[in-house]
């Protein structure tokens, strides 16, 4: 989970949201959604840590 404050997730960080146990649909929407938020707000976060995508 990210949980560094506004640094950048590593590789590990990202791969370890995407295996929650949630329906693939889901983390997609999920991605997608935080990402959007991140490049709205120009953040290295969407405030959402632990969520793919995030």
């Amino acid at each position: 989970m990210h949980t560094r404050g506004h640094e950048s997730p590593s590789i590990r960080d990202f791969i370890t949201n995407l295996s929650a146990p949630r329906p693939l649909s889901e983390k997609i929407g999920l991605l997608l959604r935080n990402n959007a938020i991140k490049l709205k707000n120009r953040q290295e976060c969407c405030g959402h840590p632990g969520e793919p995508g995030c």
